[in-house]
């Protein structure tokens, strides 16, 4: 099936038309290649751009500088480098195959040969090319065809591309709730599930990426509910169960009516039992940032001032109550509103206040502080002139206990 690439915005960037003549586009030295020639056939938003080329890395290096184009060798030895045009990146692959796998990175070779180069992509929607001057697709594999009935197909052996990279697992997922409108293809469902054994040879942290990209899709539950019910987490993420997924659903309806952005933290917590200490374990094992994982672990834990949203706000951040308001299924959603758009504010009081009132400096000024603080949120954060009187009272209570 023969298809032509719309007309779009990213094709008018500044300064690509520079970087296709360096490369000699006209002469059929290089093609627009996967995610921007995809979206662009579905007239989706294109942010990355990558193109193939005919040409080895030195020489793409040499054109570039040539043209004065800025060329950054991020992935030389694989055969990437990536151009700079008017700030914005373009990555140049020289076309490869593998030559040998390992389930985690490959051993490769340059190719002149757009259908090898072709082969050794993942699936059919990401094998597509497209010729900068005719803005005419090459497809090998099906791929404008399952790209229009909403299938993600593997190229080949199911089994033999997962082999070749166990990330795929994950990708294939992610991929199906993204482009995917019917059910899984029988043998890339079946691959995976005998597969999932060997995510657990994948570094945490690319099976943490890819879980969360999941997460972030619109619709990311029919995806999770195959990979649980095909124990594709298990060996990873064996927290993450039927109930997790009732949850999710629950939290992205509820999303959705606050008008909420959604998150895939936010998201993930709720894949987890709702304990703390599981997520940080998971998290931990995930390998998250310490940011992160303190997310996590503050959306399950069930501490917190009571109160108001602005209490819970003040007490674990903005972002925090919004997480534990939108997975509590008792929490109106209404409570979500006053926090929009609001800064905590700050005691416009110190302990220096509370000797200058008459309490002796050592450990009852913290405590006295911390009872002015607790107050002063009960009240809705006050002005000062309510926090000075607030002050007053608490340090006479604190007087009249010492004596």
């Amino acid at each position: 099936m023969t298809a032509l690439l719309p007309n779009a915005d990213w094709r008018h960037r500044p300064g690509l038309d520079g970087l296709l003549a360096a490369l000699e586009a006209e002469k059929g030295c290089a093609r627009y290649v996967g995610g921007a020639v995809r979206d662009g056939l579905l007239g989706l938003p294109v942010s990355d751009l990558d193109i193939a080329t005919v040409l080895g890395p030195q020489a793409v290096v040499d054109r570039l500088k040539a043209a004065g184009i800025k060329a950054v060798p991020t992935g030389i030895d694989h055969g990437t480098i990536t151009a700079v045009i008017a700030g914005w990146p373009v990555e140049i692959t020289t076309l490869r195959r593998d030559v040998s796998t390992d389930g985690r990175r490959a051993t490769i070779a340059y190719t002149a040969d757009w259908r090898e180069d072709a082969a050794r992509r993942d699936f059919t929607i990401n094998a597509l090319y497209a010729v900068p001057t005719s803005h005419q697709v090459t497809d090998f594999f099906g791929g404008v065809a399952d790209l229009e009935a909403g299938r993600v197909r593997f190229i080949g052996s199911a089994a033999a591309r997962i082999a070749e990279d166990h990330l795929r697992i994950l990708r294939y997922f992610r991929f199906l709730a993204r482009f995917g409108r019917d059910l899984p293809d029988d043998e890339a469902f079946a691959a995976c599930r005998a597969a999932a054994n060997s995510l657990m040879a994948l570094s945490r942290e690319r099976i943490a990426d890819e879980l969360l990209k999941l997460l972030a899709l619109p619709s990311p539950i029919m995806s999770l509910r195959l990979m649980i019910d095909g124990g594709i987490l298990v060996p990873v993420v064996p927290e993450i169960d039927a109930e997790g997924l009732s949850r999710v659903e629950q939290l992205i309806a509820r999303e959705a009516a606050a008008g909420v952005q959604s998150a895939p933290l936010r998201r993930l917590a709720a894949l987890l039992p709702p304990d703390p200490r599981t997520a940080d374990l998971v998290g931990a094992r995930l390998k998250l940032s310490n940011k992160a994982r303190k997310r996590l672990v503050l959306a399950l834990d069930s501490r917190g001032a009571a109160g108001s949203p602005q209490a819970l706000a003040f007490d674990i951040g903005v972002e925090g109550a919004i997480d534990r308001i939108l997975l509590d299924p008792a929490a109106p959603l209404e409570n979500i509103q006053p926090l929009q758009g609001w800064t905590p504010p700050q005691l416009p009081i110190g302990g220096g206040a509370l000797i200058a009132r008459g309490l002796p400096p050592g450990p009852d000024v913290a405590k006295a502080l911390g009872e002015v603080q607790r107050l002063w949120v009960e009240e809705g954060f006050p002005d000062a002139d309510r926090v000075s009187q607030i002050a007053d009272q608490t340090v006479s209570k604190f007087q009249r206990a010492r004596q």
